[in-house]
């Protein structure tokens, strides 16, 4: 059994193999009943041991670490249930663990998934990741091939931004859509004189007449 693929399901005791994985959930095999069900996403959150980490007084550690430190220590695993004997187990078995923010708690679910792996034989041990692909350093001795370059691509150009018309321009617009006005007609002159014609002769004033003496 692979212990990458075990996991840890919140809500559920105990510890998991990851069978397969759907889009809502995924099936697992409990590691203690060997019982196989369907765990819902919607109501559980998965967690792969190997990528759990520890804190400790420096950097981070990845729980198999611990793990390893444990499996590798002399000392007797202790009581669960006893919150003292689990704390002084890691303080003989891993020292650099940051008891402060390393909850009781915690400890206590260590030393049980522990005991679940070496029952079920589980090789603790993390995937190592794949190598990178060895790049080719051959050199290939042959004529050079005349490669056609491409045209560059011309580009695209922005519209000129609209010039807003100056009054004069528009003065000018309107002064060409409106109609010119016509002259008025010049007045007849008089023939004789030069003189223009009244268009109505004025009457002359009447002569009052001189009271009969």
């Amino acid at each position: 059994m692979e212990y990458g693929k075990i996991i840890a399901v919140t809500g559920l005791p105990g510890l998991f193999e990851l069978v397969s994985s759907k889009n809502d959930g995924a099936i697992v095999r409990s590691l203690e009943d060997k019982s196989t069900r369907f765990v819902s996403s919607r109501i559980h959150n998965f967690s792969h041991l190997e990528s759990i980490e520890i804190y400790t007084v420096r950097d981070n550690v990845n729980l198999a670490d611990v793990f390893k430190a444990m499996e590798g220590g002399s000392e007797q695993l202790p009581d669960s249930k006893d919150n003292n004997a689990v704390k002084k187990y890691f303080e003989k078995v891993f020292p650099d663990m940051d008891f402060e923010r390393v909850y009781t708690s915690d400890m206590k679910k260590m030393v049980k998934w522990f005991s679940v792996l070496k029952a079920n034989d589980v090789t603790i041990e993390l995937r190592s990741e794949e190598p990178a692909a060895e790049e080719a350093v051959a050199e290939t001795v042959a004529e050079p091939v005349a490669v056609a370059e491409e045209a560059p691509k011309k580009k695209a150009t922005k519209a000129a931004p609209k010039k807003e018309p100056t009054v004069t321009e528009v003065e000018e617009t309107v002064a060409k859509k409106t109609p010119a006005k016509k002259k008025a007609a010049p007045k007849a002159k008089a023939e004789d004189t030069g003189e223009e014609k009244d268009a109505a002769p004025k009457k002359k004033a009447a002569v009052k007449k001189k009271a009969d003496k």
